[in-house]
């Protein structure tokens, strides 16, 4: 087997990344850690949950993302689409509904906004379940059902959801099924006080940047940088580090519901896309705690919430210290 360490990393990837990454803070300042945490997911292909109070960025960088990708090489801007969730919205809403065409003396289906590459979900608690659950289809399969027809969505597609925090008046709980499809789990907070001050000081031409943002990378790009987050190399004993968490959140007494075998395969995918991200072609076990965290949180069920951050807490430590003993790459 080759040594991963001494496999160099793609330079394209490592700038293409840097580029997209340059260009979203021209607008997002401060937020490198979460920055990086959602480009982890759209590089895995899956779709990631922020929570956080109203005003903190969310809606701006799920936009600056999207007008950082061109559709293609010519610079057609990628198919970018926010519903704000509301209490009466309805699932037609999302998925599209059959309309009368009047020249044609038919019906034909009219796509909602779920057909597109990047969606922002905004305020996804404040929907209604039946509303939020029709998300689970095109999160999990990347098709939606209509009648007896299945309609596949773009090779891209990338899900943002944001949720205000459930303490908030008129929300509702995401359920448990909706809350697997999410990979990852962050909370946006608020930047610091040297960074407020700037941003409010400069705030005309944060405005004047995203009004006019560069397109950095095509689609093309992104799915190649897909492509090669599913080749970066992990080690067996990483392998079954993720494998002895998932199995350990089932067995700690202050969890009731542990984490699935889907969230594994998620965790190993996050685990590639965050090296690739963090400039390697090889898992370091310092990735493994790095994430951890923000994509198993979310995905329990605690017996005592005082000791919520505890428990998982406690599972990855020991697993991160049994693999810092091995000394995988030394």
């Amino acid at each position: 087997m080759i040594d991963p360490v001494t496999e160099p990393i793609d330079i394209d990837a490592t700038q293409s990344i840097q580029r997209l990454v340059d260009n979203v803070e021209t607008v997002i300042r401060g937020k490198r850690k979460q920055l990086e945490m959602v480009i982890t997911c759209l590089l895995a292909g899956g779709h990631i949950l922020m929570e956080d109070n109203p005003g903190t960025g969310k809606t701006v960088l799920a936009r600056t993302l999207s007008e950082s990708i061109s559709g293609t090489r010519d610079g057609e801007h990628v198919l970018f689409k926010r519903i704000q969730f509301t209490p009466d919205l309805l699932p037609m809403d999302l998925i599209g509904t059959h309309i009368f065409d009047d020249n044609n003396k038919e019906f034909i289906f009219k796509k909602g906004p779920l057909f597109c590459n990047i969606l922002l979900a905004d305020e996804i608690n404040r929907a209604s379940p039946k509303v939020q659950s029709a998300l689970l289809e095109a999160m999990a399969e990347q098709q939606i059902t209509v009648g007896d027809t299945t309609l596949k969505l773009e090779r891209l597609f990338f899900s943002i959801a944001t949720q205000n925090p459930i303490e908030m008046e008129g929300t509702y709980p995401l359920p448990a099924a909706q809350l697997d499809r999410f990979f990852m789990k962050i909370r946006f907070g608020y930047v610091n006080e040297e960074t407020e001050l700037n941003i409010y000081r400069e705030y005309l031409d944060i405005a004047r940047n995203l009004t006019s943002m560069q397109q950095v990378l095509s689609m093309q790009d992104i799915l190649a940088l897909q492509k090669m987050a599913g080749e970066v190399f992990v080690h067996d004993e990483i392998v079954k580090a993720v494998s002895n968490i998932v199995r350990n959140t089932r067995e700690h007494q202050d969890i009731s519901l542990g984490a699935s075998t889907r969230s594994g395969i998620a965790f190993l995918k996050c685990l590639r896309a965050y090296a690739l991200v963090q400039g390697r072609t090889y898992v370091i076990e310092d990735d493994v705690k790095d994430i951890a965290a923000y994509v198993l949180e979310h995905r329990l069920v605690y017996r005592n919430k005082d000791g919520k951050l505890k428990a998982l807490e406690g599972i990855i430590n020991k697993e991160t210290e049994r693999l810092a003993k091995l000394k995988l790459y030394a």
